[in-house]
């Protein structure tokens, strides 16, 4: 099965997806300081490559399900600024209908699975998503991303020997950011190459440059192949930085100033506009363009959640429990 090559088209989509993922979430920390956005927020800045790779290298039939740093991957699935925005004010107008906040992003319309809360949580339920879509004869995917704190979780290698049993087409992704909240990854395990946890259960498995888009796009091309030709899941430790702290309420102390300085230096955005600039896909006003486009959504987005009403007290009762179309035999 052929890959999906990198093209000119590939660096424009990129620059002006992971530029939209920045924007909104530096927006939504300005916001979370005013009191406007409450409960917990999680910030992607500096992980964009991980994202804008792994969408590049998938379709959107594809599911996608992450822990709770979501904003940016929710976005890149398609789900708008204006839901997503919504979403963290707690208004009707989000992506959960305002139940959700800044940890529980969802849109099944858009094959974006959340958004989780619990630690880990999401491991089981990725395989899950994608023992369905083996189940029902379609060759989509499902890519499921969590973090460096979360493969410490027992639920990781029960999902991993399942997955391998049944041969089930996920691609588990660790966003290694370095730290687990403020524990460094290695003070919590003697084995800091946390790839070669998949190589226990005879996953193919390997670690990936993740503040490279390229690198991430091939790695997460070639895990989706072998999945979509019924050769099983991978597994994908993608080395990434994130430039704030584990969430809004952490100073980072625990982190040089010098040891950020280093990894935004290899920043995802200024590498991709290079690329573009250097092998002339577009000039300095393309720039200026897709950066006053995505600036005046991100404002449309905030106006947009100022304005939407919080949701209605019955709403409590709604969404808590689904009607099946499956029948039960009850005794």
């Amino acid at each position: 099965m052929s890959s999906i090559a990198i093209t000119k088209e590939t660096y424009l989509t990129w620059y002006e997806q992971m530029y939209m993922m920045r924007k909104f979430e530096e927006r939504s920390g300005q916001l979370y300081g005013q009191q406007k956005i409450r409960g917990f927020c999680h910030l992607y800045i500096g992980q964009e490559a991980v994202a804008a790779g792994a969408l590049s290298a998938t379709r959107p039939d594809d599911g996608f399900i992450t822990a709770y740093r979501d904003h940016a991957l929710a976005l890149g699935k398609g789900v708008s600024a204006r839901e997503c925005m919504a979403e963290l004010y707690g208004k009707e107008t989000g992506c959960s209908k305002g139940k959700g906040g800044s940890m529980h992003f969802f849109s099944k319309e858009h094959n974006f699975y959340g958004g989780h809360g619990i630690v880990g949580g999401q491991i089981p339920l990725g395989a899950g998503i994608a023992f369905a879509s083996k189940y029902k004869g379609t060759d989509a995917v499902c890519l499921c991303f969590m973090g460096d704190g979360a493969v410490r979780q027992g639920a990781l290698n029960e999902t991993f020997n399942m997955a391998m049993i049944w041969n089930i087409p996920v691609i588990f992704i660790c966003e290694n950011n370095g730290y687990a909240m403020g524990t460094s990854v290695e003070r919590t395990t003697n084995m800091p190459d946390i790839y070669k946890i998949g190589l226990g259960f005879d996953m193919p498995s390997e670690p990936v440059d993740g503040m490279s888009c390229e690198a991430v796009h091939e790695a997460v091309d070639r895990a989706v192949q072998r999945a979509r030709a019924g050769e099983g899941p991978s597994f994908l430790e993608i080395r990434t930085y994130r430039y704030k702290g584990h969430s809004m309420s952490d100073p980072a102390k625990y982190r040089t100033k010098e040891e950020v300085e280093e990894y935004k230096a290899k920043d995802p955005l200024e590498q991709v506009k290079q690329t573009i600039l250097q092998n002339k896909y577009a000039n300095e006003a393309w720039f200026e363009q897709i950066e006053a486009k995505v600036k005046e959504e991100v404002e449309d987005s905030v106006k947009f959640a100022e304005e939407s009403a919080y949701p209605d007290p019955s709403e409590l009762y709604k969404d808590v429990y689904v009607q099946s179309d499956y029948p039960y035999i009850m005794d």
